[in-house]
């Protein structure tokens, strides 16, 4: 699969705002959560090249690998925090925006888990690896390339 265009080069105004944005959630919300949220936001949009970006951040930074494994199947993985649910709630129902949108029960969990601060950068967080996931699905953005894998002598 080829990329279809490159969006940075072709409109870099709106490429800028869309980081301005990265930047800002970057500088407010704990990066060990927003490793779980981008990466749990990536796996539900099918976005491979962030799936492939946030995981390999966070293992650079220290996250442990079952738990990045387990976001796929949060709800049954004991390896998360009742703060953490709620915020993978949330990406969840942001992610998701079904017709009735973000349901009461995951919302009053979340208020209950943050502060009113908290919850507004959780959701600026949310929708921006949405934003990048929507890029990225639709020009076809790939991840760098895996290193030739040794084979075992038979």
């Amino acid at each position: 699969m080829n990329q279809r265009l490159n969006l940075a080069k072709t409109a870099p105004e709106g490429y800028q705002a869309v980081l301005g944005l990265e930047n800002y959630v970057r500088a407010n919300v704990d990066h060990g959560l927003l490793h779980l949220i981008k990466l749990r936001a990536s796996f539900l949009n099918g976005c491979t090249f962030c799936v492939d970006m946030h995981s390999t951040d966070a293992l650079k930074e220290g996250e442990e690998v079952r738990r990045l494994f387990a976001v796929g199947a949060w709800r049954e993985s004991p390896f998360f925090t009742e703060v953490e649910r709620a915020a993978l709630a949330l990406t969840d129902d942001v992610t998701r925006l079904g017709e009735n949108g973000v349901s009461d029960d995951v919302w009053a969990a979340a208020q209950d888990a943050f502060s009113d601060r908290e919850l507004a950068d959780l959701i600026l967080a949310i929708s921006t690896i949405n934003v990048w996931n929507r890029i990225g699905v639709t020009t076809h953005l790939q991840p760098p390339a895996l290193a030739p894998r040794a084979t075992a002598a038979v």
